[in-house]
């Protein structure tokens, strides 16, 4: 086996382990439980904090770009986990309306793992790798941005081939 190819066997290995010890870490994690400070000590900083209008915080933790997920984790004012959910689903998806700013669809959704600017459709385009099935293949949500108005304009997905 050649050396570049071995090593990077090895990082995409080591990649996913480490994704799967944090995965197993949110398995950990239980509402009215678990305390602000054991969710740092598990999942590590978060990478966005969301301030909500009831005085509670909301923590991100995005697998973008590699991973499928992205975890929204409520801390509640006593600095326990009021509330944990994966956001990357179809439920969250049917919720994007036409109009949405990018604020409020990075609160629906956390970080994407891409951001491109198409000048020439006078789109800015957000994409998040998803569950997507069979295992072959790989799954993209996509929400699309006017840029002249800000807003959402539309949403698609794209299925590509692993390999």
């Amino acid at each position: 086996m050649k050396i570049a190819t071995w090593l990077g066997t090895a990082a995409a290995t080591i990649s996913a382990a480490l994704l799967a010890a944090c995965d197993v870490a949110v398995q950990e994690i239980q509402p009215g439980v678990t305390t602000a400070a054991e969710v740092k000590a598990r999942m590590g900083e978060p990478g966005f904090l969301h301030a909500n209008s009831d005085g509670t915080v909301t923590w991100e933790y995005t697998r973008q770009p590699s991973g499928v997920h992205c975890y929204m984790i409520t801390m509640g004012n006593n600095q326990i986990v009021a509330k944990l959910e994966q956001v990357l689903n179809e439920a969250n998806y049917a919720r994007l309306r036409d109009g949405m700013t990018r604020d409020e669809v990075r609160r629906l959704l956390g970080a994407p793992g891409s951001k491109v600017v198409f000048d020439n459709l006078r789109e800015d385009i957000w994409e998040w790798r998803i569950e997507g099935i069979p295992p072959t293949e790989e799954t993209y949500f996509m929400v699309h941005f006017d840029l002249d108005s800000g807003g959402v304009k539309k949403t698609s997905k794209r299925v590509a081939m692993k390999g």
